[in-house]
Formats: structure tokens, C-alpha cells, sequence
């Protein structure tokens, strides 16, 4: 008898990419990045032959991208729990920093997929974490604009403000990954003061360029 060695142990005769980015996330632990993440270690989760991975990606490094692409989704989860929040009150500054110590939290860990490969990834990865928080930011500089608009006041250089805020939050969160949670309203506080400084020294900044002779 000729058995397929994809049937072999439980193996599974066909995957998805959702499949082995499901089974990727699984391996990846709170001290864990994707680069170190072996073809064998995925394929083992998955429940197929390292073979069958070619299938759906030509490598560890391409399945590595696709996760960092598939935790951008955490950052739009951010985007819009904080547009809600910002509807309900008029805080939106702390709504935005709790929205993402809450997906900071969650179960999926997306973000700290993002968090630690901008740091300690390969370049493709770093490119990949840039695309997302370039698009972070630039949501976020159309928030900013409207937000302070909708309150008579500008601010100067919006897309460097929102720059700004992005990256003190993701290093922040980077550091935040390692704390327990009771350590969260505390630094939700932190943030959101440290988050107003930058928008009210931009307001500032706009300001004195309105003045004459400034």
C-alpha cells in the first residue's frame, strides 16, 4: 500500500494561508518574535508535511510579512474604537490611548506582532511595520485635523504630530508588553498627558506663527 505521506501522523492534505498564519500565531509567545519561527515548527502546528507549506508561501520570510500585514488590522480596531469614543465625549485623546492598551491586551496579540518586529525583525519585516504604521499615522493625522477644527483651532504640521504621537505610543507599548496589567491605568495616564503635551505645543507653535513678526 502507497499511503501519501500528507496522510501519514494526521497530516492534513491541503492548507490555506489562513491556516498557517492561525498556526504561526500560536507559536508566537509573549518573548517570542516571528523571525525566530522555523518552516518546521509552522508545519508541525498546522498538521501538514513542511512540503505542503510551498504551497501557500514561498517562504518564512513571505508568511512573516502576510502576519505583520494581518496585525495592521489591530491598528484599524484602534481607529475606530477611538472615533467612537471620541462621539460619546469629548475625550478622545484617553479614548484613543485605552483603545489600544486594550488591543495591546488581546487575545490575538497582533500587536505585539507589530511592536516587536519593528524593533528586532529582519529589514523585509521592518518595511512591512512601517507600511502599517505609515497608514496609523496618516488616520490619524485626518483625526487630529477634524478633531481640532471641530473645536476652532489648528495645529502646526498635523502629519509630523501624528507621527509624533505614534511613535512615543509604540514605544510605550513596546515597553508596556513586559508589565503586568495592574501597571495599565497608570500608564494609560502617562500617555494621554504625554499625548496632550504634543497637541497643545503644535496648537502652540500654530499660533505663534499667526502672530506678526514671529
Amino acid at each position: 500500500m502507497h499511503a501519501d505521506s500528507e496522510h501519514i501522523a494526521g497530516r492534513k492534505s491541503s492548507i490555506s494561508r489562513e491556516d498557517l498564519l492561525a498556526a504561526a500565531l500560536k507559536l508566537i509567545g509573549p518573548h517570542r518574535s516571528v523571525s525566530t519561527l522555523s518552516l518546521r515548527e509552522v508545519a508541525r502546528e498546522a498538521g501538514i508535511a513542511p512540503n505542503s507549506f510551498y504551497r501557500q508561501f514561498r517562504d518564512m520570510d513571505e508568511l512573516a510579512v502576510a502576519l505583520i500585514d494581518l496585525a495592521g488590522l489591530s491598528l484599524q480596531k484602534i481607529i475606530d474604537a477611538a472615533r467612537v469614543r471620541a462621539a460619546i465625549d469629548r475625550s478622545a485623546v484617553r479614548g484613543a490611548v485605552e483603545a489600544f492598551m486594550e488591543q495591546l491586551r488581546a487575545d490575538d496579540q497582533l500587536l505585539h506582532i507589530l511592536l516587536r518586529e519593528g524593533t528586532a525583525g529582519s529589514d523585509a519585516f521592518k518595511h512591512a511595520v512601517d507600511r502599517q504604521l505609515s497608514f496609523f499615522e496618516e488616520e490619524l493625522r485626518i483625526s487630529l485635523i477634524q478633531i481640532n477644527a471641530a473645536q476652532g483651532v489648528t495645529l502646526r504640521e498635523p502629519a509630523l504630530v501624528a507621527k509624533a504621537i505614534t511613535r512615543l505610543v509604540f514605544a510605550m507599548g513596546a515597553t508596556a508588553m513586559d508589565l503586568p496589567r495592574e501597571k495599565d491605568p497608570e500608564l494609560v495616564r502617562q500617555l494621554t498627558l504625554m499625548v496632550r503635551m504634543i497637541i497643545a505645543g503644535s496648537r502652540t507653535l500654530a499660533e505663534e506663527g499667526r502672530r506678526p513678526g514671529v
